[in-house]
């Protein structure tokens, strides 16, 4: 039987790859947020000032401590990138959201699982580079795309072998056996997967088997049990097929962004090292809204990892504030094997 041999989370914001110089290209933009989302709460950026003015978040925005918390950053990625090739996987399956990549407002899947024979992850056109510059983000486009058009194999049968487990266990997956296209022009492949191929991997083709969770869209985004159950699903799914093949997963995305909340963020990467999955499954749907939302991919890999006698090592827990206000993101990294 197939075997998940390494599990990893980690996130892939674009401060990961701006200088710590720049940040405050990315607050400038949570400035003119007016849905600014903290716990239960939606604030302006003057309104979340106010709110926690008292932290005294302009400490945590001295040059030194930013380039402390970058430099902390880049060595987990490096770590992370050691760990996957030791592993000497056969295939990768990688849990993302997708930002209105693949699936537009046509369409919008809970669960989509991709079985065809590769994926593109090609570059960016000249107006998508505009678009992400003005947006502050462009430092992040080294990290998602690559300058010329790369191929990742995909495992088909083995991807298909998971659609058709997931099904049994009562999900309805989105199957995908092409990737997503407009008039004949290839969709991008979602930031999720590129991340980790462009950053982490530095663009080791290893076969993918990309996962689309809806963390972001109403109304259909999947609860945080239901995320859970999911990874249970495929893990089984896994397990049961009949190769050999040495799987690594992961969870890309979160922790809590575009305002950290670094209580949340403890709070559900201790339930993950100590296997308390109720603590998961029964955090408030609401606090799961904008960039934080995608702390359910992490809970996907972790029902992932509960069906395994893998355990979390937590490199890091990293929270690179950008504003006196407490934007930026949480950042953590973590392994399970």
């Amino acid at each position: 039987m197939a075997e998940i041999v390494l599990g990893f989370g980690t996130s892939h914001g674009p401060l990961l790859a701006t200088p710590p110089e720049q940040w405050d290209l990315r607050a400038n933009v949570d400035r003119k947020n007016p849905e600014l989302v903290f716990g239960a709460g939606t604030y302006d950026f003057q309104q979340l000032y106010e709110l926690r003015k008292g932290d005294h978040f302009e400490k945590e925005n001295a040059i030194e401590v930013r380039r402390e918390r970058d430099a902390r950053c880049q060595k987990e990625l490096d770590e992370l990138g050691r760990r996957i090739i030791a592993a000497k996987p056969d295939a990768m399956l990688i849990v993302g959201d997708d930002h209105h990549e693949w699936f537009m407002n046509d369409i919008q899947p809970a669960f989509s699982i991709f079985h065809g024979k590769q994926v593109f992850n090609r570059s960016l056109t000249e107006e998508e580079k505009r678009d992400a510059i003005s947006q502050g983000n462009g430092y992040a486009i080294q990290i998602y795309y690559p300058p010329k058009d790369e191929i990742y194999p995909c495992p088909t049968d083995l991807a298909a072998h998971i659609v058709k487990g997931c099904v049994s266990d009562n999900f309805d997956i989105t199957a995908l056996g092409e990737q997503p296209s407009d008039k004949g022009a290839l969709r991008q492949l979602g930031h999720s997967h590129g991340f980790v191929y462009r950053r982490i991997l530095n663009s080791h083709p290893i076969p993918l088997i990309p996962v689309a969770v809806n963390t972001y869209y109403p109304p259909n985004q999947p609860s945080p049990r239901r995320c859970f159950e999911f990874g249970r699903a495929m893990a089984r799914a896994i397990r049961s097929w009949p190769g050999k093949e040495r799987v690594v997963v992961a969870g890309s995305g979160g922790v809590t962004h575009f305002v950290i909340d670094e209580a949340m963020d403890w709070r559900l990467l201790n339930a993950m090292k100590s296997g308390d999955y109720e603590t998961l499954c029964n955090e408030p749907d609401i606090h799961f809204r904008s960039g934080t939302s995608e702390i359910k991919n992490w809970i996907v890999l972790a029902g992932m990892m509960s069906e395994t006698g893998l355990k979390m090592d937590l490199l890091d827990y990293v929270p690179c504030y950008r504003s006196e206000a407490g934007t930026g993101s949480g950042m953590a990294f973590a392994t399970w094997q």
